[in-house]
């Protein structure tokens, strides 16, 4: 038996090296691919200060509503627009994207047409963004009279956002383990109160991942804002049912324009966006790192 043992580890021992290097060269491999993600995120940022940052320190790029003159006025109501569509999409894509997620996961019968829907949910999560814009312009400029108002552009919004927090979130929630469910049932809980008590809160964490990731699709989407009807010029802040303006729709139209000057003016309004978009998502972390940490 010593020497069967023996001759088996003496076997196994070879193929330990192999696979040793074989790992390393995938760490190698994969530390590369991480660099330079992060050196094409450095020079797209050094490339749009070194354009915008001027641009942006002006007095009054983030106070004032738009000129005709790129180194005049600002982006105010597009600021606005953004931050409220952003908002919008957050109350109205989440409830009803983590309800969807809830009544797959623990309420549905696990039948051929709860397989059909997962499949055209995960189908939803890949579609252009054009597409949902084509959908927001029949629903809710025509079909429910809204027209080319923010609030049409926001529900446009949320329906790109619907699918990706509905998927995150039933991956969120299917990683919490049985045997939390099954300590609760054990204790006389309802199933409702063991999903509010007790796996919501644990799948917290995952579900604003996918709420990070979709917001932040949304508010710099530019595609399905110009088919529901954002302008590119406003001299007020937008309201809900009011003419609206955005700030990818704002880079849009200083990138078409031919004047020298407006090309700065874009990249500043990029910065903008990044710092509206790493706002929210500092938001969202910092409330998955609490929850992290209550759990």
């Amino acid at each position: 038996m010593a020497t069967s043992i023996s001759d088996n580890s003496q076997e196994f021992t070879p193929n330990v090296e192999p696979r040793e290097r074989l790992g390393k060269i995938f760490e190698y491999v994969f530390l590369l691919g991480l660099l330079i993600g992060l050196f094409i995120l450095a020079l797209l940022i050094f490339e749009i200060s070194k354009d915008g940052l001027a641009r942006f320190l002006t007095p009054g790029f983030l106070t004032q509503t738009p000129s005709r003159f790129p180194d005049q006025g600002g982006i105010l109501p597009a600021i606005f627009g953004s931050v409220l569509l952003g908002l919008i999409v957050i109350l109205v894509a989440v409830p009803i994207g983590v309800g969807a997620a809830l009544y797959l996961e623990e309420y549905s019968p696990k039948t051929w047409w709860t397989d059909i829907i997962e499949i055209n949910i995960t189908n939803l999560a890949g579609v252009p963004s054009i597409v949902y814009g084509l959908l927001g312009l029949s629903v809710f400029n025509y079909l429910l009279g809204f027209g080319p108002v923010l609030i049409s552009g926001a529900l446009t919004l949320s329906l790109l956002s619907l699918p990706v927090i509905i998927v995150t979130s039933r991956e969120a929630i299917r990683a919490v383990p049985e045997s939390l469910r099954h300590a609760s049932y054990g204790l006389g809980v309802t199933k409702w109160q063991t999903v509010s008590n007790h796996v919501l809160p644990y799948a917290i964490p995952g579900i604003l991942t996918g709420v990070i990731i979709s917001v932040s699709r949304a508010i710099g989407d530019a595609a399905c804002l110009i088919v529901v009807g954002a302008v590119s010029f406003l001299t007020f802040n937008p309201g809900l049912f009011q003419r609206f303006m955005a700030l990818p729709i704002q880079i849009y139209s200083y990138i078409t324009r031919p004047e020298e000057g407006f090309a700065n003016a874009a990249a500043a309004t990029i910065i903008v966006l990044l710092l509206v978009i790493l706002a929210l998502n500092a938001i969202a972390i910092y409330i998955r790192q609490r929850y992290s940490v209550l759990n």
